[in-house]
């Protein structure tokens, strides 16, 4: 499992976002995006045509929600961006002043974070925290194995010792949860089963058994009020899903469905691949899977250090690299791929090890 920040630095990153993030409900009529430098900043103006607050510079979500929201092609606004920030300016503002629209804007240490729907419901990573750090703390024994905050999401992954099991001889794997959100669109808040495996710290996210909860809530609207306020956000229905934020917590994964998920473990150990084509066989599986092609070749070298050709070792291969990416996102999802080629049917296994011959 890959390492990121401990519980400690975790914390603090929390508490100092929290006092840094500003939220606004803005007209898209009234944003203004102007060359900088070699980038581009975005203005909030009011009526006056003054700035409502100080000019922002703009992050990767935010320029690809504006892209999205604009329907402007992905890679024609990044090659305006990269190369005339002046005609990326002129094509955002054209399209904002045609389709006004109002808009939640995410602020953070001068930078626009997100531009997302006035729908969005915000369920902060101070939130989460609050309600699940106390609950891991109460828990006897369990420890987080590696928690992190990135530009796009949170990471607690907790393990739970007392609830182990072999899958092969010597080799024993542990239950686990981990909890995520996202603050900029990126995904729902999201409790996942987790497998640590303890033979070489690997973690495998099982990614088709969750309690989640979308950002999605009342409309806000620019008439009411133009800086939306922390305080503001824990509604009702926010309460009671953060109390089953905590219950799920508590149970720390179920031993039913942790029992189910190391039968499938065994399951795969038995599934060996056609040794003679062991590269091609990775090849095709990285192909379905979506892994890059340096990711296939790092999966094929701890396949072959693992000395297990089977669709377990394999799929151990994908969460053992998934420690050595840079990414702590990326990590986190060939995590779940791992999961998700160690659970392919076994018509598509057998399909795969056909093609490979």
């Amino acid at each position: 499992m890959k390492a990121g920040l401990t519980i400690e630095e975790l914390a603090a990153e929390i508490l100092r976002q929290k006092d840094a993030k500003e939220d606004y409900i803005v007209d898209t009529g009234r944003l203004r995006m102007e060359p900088s430098g070699n980038d581009v900043i975005l203005r909030v103006l009011g009526t006056d045509e003054a700035d409502r607050i100080e000019p922002l510079d703009i992050g990767p979500n935010a320029h690809r929600q504006i892209g999205v929201q604009l329907s402007i092609p992905a890679k024609y606004y990044a090659k305006m961006q990269d190369e005339n920030p002046e005609l990326l300016s002129i094509n955002v503002n054209s399209w904002f002043e045609r389709s006004s629209k109002q808009r939640m804007l995410r602020v953070m240490d001068g930078r626009a974070r997100a531009f997302l729907s006035n729908r969005y419901r915000r369920i902060d990573n101070y939130q989460i925290a609050t309600a699940v750090l106390p609950i891991i703390g109460e828990m006897k024994d369990a420890r987080v194995e590696s928690c992190h905050i990135t530009e796009n999401r949170m990471y607690i992954k907790v393990v739970n010792p007392r609830l182990q099991q072999e899958v092969v001889p010597g080799d024993i794997v542990q239950a686990g949860t981990i909890i995520s959100n996202s603050e900029v669109g990126l995904g729902s808040v999201s409790i996942q089963p987790l497998i640590y495996r303890l033979v070489c710290s690997n973690g495998m996210v099982v990614n088709d058994a969750a309690t989640k909860r979308n950002h999605i809530g009342r409309v806000n609207s620019a008439e009411e009020n133009f800086q939306l306020y922390s305080a503001e956000t824990l509604e009702a229905d926010d309460h009671a899903f953060l109390l089953k934020v905590q219950d799920t917590v508590r149970a720390a994964v179920e031993e039913a469905k942790f029992s189910q998920v190391v039968d499938m473990m065994r399951e795969a150990s038995e599934a060996h691949m056609n040794t003679a084509h062991v590269p091609e066989i990775v090849r095709l599986t990285s192909r379905d899977f979506g892994l890059t092609e340096s990711e296939r070749d790092g999966v094929l070298q701890y396949l072959i250090e693992g000395n297990d050709l089977s669709l377990y070792g394999l799929s151990n291969a994908v969460t053992r690299y998934s420690q050595d990416v840079d990414s702590y996102d990326r990590a986190t999802d060939l995590e779940a791929v791992g999961y998700t080629i160690m659970t392919m049917p076994i018509r598509q296994w057998n399909r795969i090890n056909q093609m490979a011959a």
